[in-house]
């Protein structure tokens, strides 16, 4: 499998502009000219790989409880759509393998971060990594990262599927952070914008390493990092960028 940096990754599937970590976002993504993704991926009770950000299930289906305690059967029948438009009412939560489908028919590009809930780190790198492999197996292959802050996660994968590129995320980047990048063969680093040193970044981009930010929503601060280095940037604001390559 492969993997290359654009510049503009759509962050959470559509961004702002539509439910985060949901179809309807994917393809908004791809409607607006954007050729990546990214969404995050957790497990639910029965294991299964689906798109969701938070352990709780409050704030994007104004459901109570955790996600990683609800079967796929009663994620399914959530409203992913809380506090966006009514025409997107009954948007649900998505498996990892129909996502994956989605990028596949809309040629998109995918970056996957791991969002492992309580003591699931183990389970969820090796439950997407099998999925990945599955859901490619016998296809046409597609431009795929898995990019994760849980080291535990990103060893899982590269146990049971070396083959996918995988990124670590950090919140700045740390003294040691070329051990770290070589002890889980990791190919990139990602970093919070917000806490982006040029300094330190400096010696990640002269050493071969891809560096991408997160979450850049302004014109002004993508121009200042990618003119210190940066690969890509991850932004919510889809209508900003979409006029750039």
């Amino acid at each position: 499998m492969d993997w290359c940096y654009p510049r503009y990754i759509a962050h959470r599937g559509g961004g702002a502009l539509a439910p985060e970590n949901t179809l309807a976002g994917i393809r908004l993504a791809a409607r607006m000219g954007f050729r990546t993704v990214e969404f995050d991926v957790m497990l639910s009770a029965d294991g299964v790989p689906v798109l969701f950000h938070d352990e709780t299930l409050d704030r994007t289906t104004g459901r109570h409880g955790k996600l990683a305690q609800q079967n796929l059967v009663t994620l399914r029948n959530l409203d992913a759509s809380r506090n966006h438009h009514p025409a997107f009412a009954g948007e649900p939560i998505p498996t990892l393998a129909e996502a994956l489908a989605a990028c596949r028919e809309l040629a998109l590009a995918a970056n996957i971060e791991l969002k492992p809930g309580p003591g699931l780190d183990h389970a969820t790198g090796v439950a997407v990594a099998r999925q990945v492999v599955e859901s490619l197996r016998g296809s046409l292959q597609m431009s795929l990262l898995l990019s994760s802050f849980s080291e535990a996660a990103l060893t899982a994968v590269r146990k049971t599927a070396p083959e996918i590129p995988r990124a670590l995320l950090v919140t700045s980047i740390p003294v040691d952070w070329q051990d770290r990048l070589r002890q889980l063969d990791c190919q990139a680093l990602h970093c919070a914008a917000d806490h982006f040193q040029p300094e330190k970044a400096a010696p990640v981009t002269a050493a071969g390493y891809p560096l991408a930010c997160y979450t850049v929503n302004r014109q002004a601060a993508a121009e200042q990092l990618f003119a210190a280095g940066v690969s890509a940037i991850f932004t919510d604001r889809l209508d900003l960028f979409t006029a750039f390559p």
